[in-house]
């Protein structure tokens, strides 16, 4: 995956809570192992009128024509939540989404967003209210996440600090997720391996 350091975009408010991975992709989508595709499944129930996905509801934010390039999620209290299905993540990301900001998220499913390049970033109630509200005056406005500087730059030009796991802010700056991680020891692994064996032999 690409490593992320900075992001600016199109924020896009989504006005819910506990939006579930369900709700994120449905069910009837889960028949592919490949991440790529399910861009088009994002949110299905919500963006589209009909099963088949051909009639769009024009209510539903993510086709408004000031979000159709959004990149930069902006969501409620616990997101994420339900079951642990990775596809949600690939989702996200295969529509375009690279940072998602909300007061909480499910914790399996911010686990994946990691493994998949997509940052997410907890902020305090009052300062996503506040994003959600300069977002909503201005519909196209754009935001700034900096994980080198661990902050969110709103449209009004105010920056917000988030915290966020050494491990997880290591692995998304280098573009990498756990066994990509793992990987750049290979050489010691490989290393440790034959030690064993010559002071062990009975182990292999």
């Amino acid at each position: 995956m690409n490593p992320f350091t900075q992001h600016t975009g199109i924020a896009v408010p989504l006005d819910r809570v506990n939006v579930d991975t369900d709700a994120i992709v449905p069910k009837q989508f889960l028949r592919k192992v490949e991440r790529t595709g399910f861009g088009k499944h994002l949110f299905h129930e919500w963006r589209y009128l009909d099963y088949e996905g051909t009639k769009e509801n024009p209510d539903f934010i993510l086709n408004k024509p000031e979000n159709r390039r959004a990149s930069v999620l902006l969501a409620r209290d616990n997101f994420g939540c339900g079951s642990s299905r990775e596809h949600a993540p690939w989702a996200l990301a295969d529509y375009g989404f690279r940072v998602i900001i909300a007061p909480s998220f499910a914790d399996i499913f911010y686990n994946n967003c990691v493994k998949n390049g997509i940052l997410l970033v907890v902020l305090k109630t009052q300062e996503v209210e506040a994003l959600f509200q300069q977002v909503m005056q201005k519909p196209g406005a754009q935001i700034t996440a900096d994980l080198e500087k661990q902050t969110v730059t709103g449209p009004q030009g105010k920056e917000y600090h988030f915290d966020i796991n050494a491990f997880s802010r290591a692995c998304l700056l280098k573009g990498l997720d756990q066994i990509g991680w793992t990987q750049q020891f290979v050489d010691k692994i490989r290393d440790f391996e034959q030690k064993l064996k010559q002071e062990k032999p009975w182990l292999a």
